[in-house]
């Protein structure tokens, strides 16, 4: 009996771990024979190695673990410039193109993907539209015409206000997309501390955890502590003649104009 039970408990274990969640990329690259080929990530400045497998006539697979969460990944050629970047999740995933043009490939398998993709080709129209204004720019500030300049500025405002504006919604009407975060850091640059934390607590529970909110929650304080109507932290820094000041020692009865400007910036200096 003893013969029969543990090869049947060998085999449900087998089965109960190849059902875990884990990751899979199947590629298919024209032109990649013989290539090393990397998932590597971005954390904490650094970049990381996740998975690697050598292509054989253009194909090859990577089989990972558990992914905690949702997260953009590149796939590398090698040594070469080469590489593309999606998301990565506990999903069989495949990348098919080819090696000179790897940044093209089409990506198969992650919802989160899809999501992304989606959204890229909502803001298309708006893309296009700046890049041609952007061009126009180009060639009317070389021939010095001014007026031109000028038109094509507001329309450039106009249309990068329809680009945040599309970036805002995607966010507020997909609270659970994974894509959002990375949406909302992006945007941050452009709003303020109330608009920031607001977008955040409409988000769902488990995507606001993220690591990614996490800093934008710690740059929101940060933002607050500044806001205007605040007192303003006191800090010491050299003047031009290298002597230090301290901000408190020159605040009065009267207003005190600071002019914060970077030693490599020309127009600043």
């Amino acid at each position: 009996m003893k013969k029969i039970i543990y090869p049947l408990a060998a085999t449900i274990l087998m089965a109960a771990c190849s059902s875990e969640p884990h990751y899979v990329v199947k590629g298919k690259i024209e032109g990649s024979d013989s290539i090393t080929f990397y998932l590597q990530k971005r954390e904490s400045g650094k970049i990381i190695t996740i998975d690697s497998a050598v292509s054989k006539k253009g194909s090859f697979k990577m089989k990972g673990g558990k992914i905690a969460y949702p997260q953009v990944i590149q796939l590398v050629a090698g040594k070469t410039r080469m590489r593309t970047s999606f998301y990565l999740e506990n999903s069989e995933i495949t990348i098919t193109g080819s090696l000179d043009s790897l940044s093209k490939a089409k990506i198969a398998g992650s919802k989160t993907q899809d999501e992304y993709e989606t959204f890229v080709k909502s803001n298309k129209s708006l893309n296009d539209k700046y890049s041609k204004i952007y061009t126009e720019y180009q060639a009317a500030n070389q021939a010095g015409n001014t007026a031109k300049v000028a038109e094509l500025e507001k329309q450039s405002d106009s249309i990068q206000t329809g680009m945040i504006n599309l970036q805002k919604n995607f966010v507020k009407e997909n609270p659970a997309s994974y894509v959002s975060p990375s949406l909302l850091s992006s945007l941050s640059y452009e709003m303020e501390a109330p608009e920031i934390e607001s977008m955040i607590n409409g988000l769902d529970t488990a995507i606001a955890a993220l690591p990614q909110m996490k800093s934008l929650k710690e740059r929101v304080a940060v933002m607050k502590a500044v806001s205007v109507g605040q007192k303003a932290p006191d800090f010491t820094m050299n003047d031009v003649d290298g002597k230090p000041v301290i901000l408190s020692s020159k605040i009065g009865s009267k207003l005190l104009l600071i002019d914060f400007w970077a030693a490599w910036c020309n127009p600043c200096r």
